[in-house]
């Protein structure tokens, strides 16, 4: 469950939609299914191997599988890595908590706004100062209230409880979605792909979320595996948080793709798409269903809140856990030192779409710049160093005895195909996914 909280998240429910809309819908799906399925798994548990074997988080562990030798710096880069990624995740996350309060208020149902009011309403909050910094401050101090309780008592007692929670609320978003007069327009376009409209770019952006949904290559996983025990099936748990992970995906994908053809709205709306939008559909509901109307608006927000949260947590776990274990730090001074790096960058993004809106960085705004960095480049070098180190590095026996428990599990019988794409398949993959994301 905790590895599942972690892969389900904003990526799932904000970034997903959004990219399907901005990337030909179905056909941008089929392609993520594939990069999930046979790209992403066999990198998920080359990590998992790593943190399981070892028993410790990331610089801790390479340290102790390699001794004396270069593959501990795989652990410096994998701390700094969650840190960027925590902090532009807080300032979506702060825009969700924002909503969820509105929607508490009855502010999101207002009949009277149209869907120009609701955007304006979006791009006046976001390109505000002072507002979007108080909700990020409560988000990303909410994150470390929750992995300061540590492990049993914030980190796992959490995902226990807020996992299943997420797929009962997405679900009874989706009915209502695709109850909506029109909304098998949206249907047809998530089940019909057009390969005539996949670019190249748009192949690599269905790549890219798949890395980014699964938080691969930034220690994440690995930092969860430590804490597995020895028996415990590493197969199974990353088949299953894969599965997890698509499932959920596609069911926020149905319960909002639907919603926007049926209230008529382009699809490729971008970031802003479930903040400008889902509003609105909240608002014509009220007209003719007001008490519904609120409880639906309630519950979805509160969705998205539950969801960010879950994969908050697992990152700046992974870098407490660095702190820790190898720095012998007290998990209360940890927390806080982080908590302070990452509200004063996530600032910077936040200010990003207002103030600081005219300022680029290789044509990016800093929060788009943070976001492509983590996405498309930090992320796959993590993964490529992950699978050549447990495909080249590792003794196989080692592989093959956490894999399969000593040849106890009956996954023994998929060893052979698992290593053959962890060794070869997954690194020719990844640097060819990395140089198309480089020069494209």
């Amino acid at each position: 469950m905790a590895m599942a909280g972690s892969a389900i998240g904003l990526g799932n429910i904000w970034r997903f939609p959004y990219m399907v809309g901005q990337n030909g819908g179905a056909a941008f799906i089929v392609v993520y299914l594939f990069a999930a399925i046979f790209l992403c798994v066999p990198i998920f548990l080359s990590e998992s191997i790593i943190g399981k074997r070892a028993q410790l988080s990331t610089v801790g562990a390479m340290e102790k599988l390699a001794p004396g030798t270069p593959w501990k710096y795989i652990g410096l880069f994998t701390f700094f890595a969650p840190i960027i990624l925590v902090s532009y995740y807080s300032v979506v996350g702060g825009w969700s908590v924002a909503y969820q309060v509105r929607a508490l208020s009855f502010a999101v149902t207002d009949v009277s706004m149209t869907q120009a009011d609701h955007s304006a309403r979006f791009g006046s909050f976001i390109a505000s100062t002072w507002t979007p910094l108080i909700w990020h401050t409560v988000f990303i101090g909410l994150t470390a209230i929750i992995v300061r309780l540590g492990i049993r008592k914030g980190v796992e007692q959490f995902t226990r409880a807020s996992t299943p929670l997420l797929f009962v609320l997405i679900i009874v978003i989706m009915v209502y979605s695709l109850s909506l007069p029109g909304s098998k327009a949206g249907v047809d376009y998530l089940l019909k792909p057009d390969f005539s409209k996949l670019t190249g770019g748009a192949m690599l952006s269905a790549m890219g979320q798949a890395f980014f949904s699964l938080s691969i290559g930034v220690g994440c996983i690995l930092t969860y595996a430590s804490y597995m025990k020895r028996g415990e099936n590493l197969l199974a748990t990353g088949v299953g948080t894969a599965a997890f992970d698509l499932m959920f995906a596609l069911l926020a994908g149905f319960a909002i793709m639907p919603a926007v053809f049926a209230a008529g709205i382009e699809p490729g709306a971008g970031p802003g798409l479930i903040f400008e939008t889902l509003p609105y559909i909240f608002s014509t509901m009220g007209m003719t269903h007001p008490v519904i109307s609120h409880v639906i608006s309630i519950l979805f927000f509160t969705t998205i809140v539950v969801a960010a949260l879950t994969s908050s947590v697992s990152m700046l776990e992974t870098c407490v856990a660095f702190l820790v274990d190898q720095k012998n730090w007290s998990r209360k001074k940890a927390t806080l030192v982080l908590f302070l790096c990452c509200w004063a960058i996530g600032v910077v993004c936040s200010l990003s779409f207002g103030p600081l809106k005219d300022f680029h960085i290789l044509g990016n705004t800093i929060f788009n710049f943070c976001d492509k960095l983590i996405s498309n480049f930090v992320m796959t070098i993590g993964s490529l160093l992950f699978v050549i180190f447990v495909g080249w590095r590792m003794k196989k026996a080692d592989v093959w005895d956490e894999l399969t428990c000593g040849g106890r599990l009956r996954s023994s019988r998929w060893f052979k195909p698992i290593y053959f794409m962890i060794r070869w398949v997954s690194p020719i993959v990844i640097v060819v996914i990395f140089l198309s994301n480089l020069f494209l």
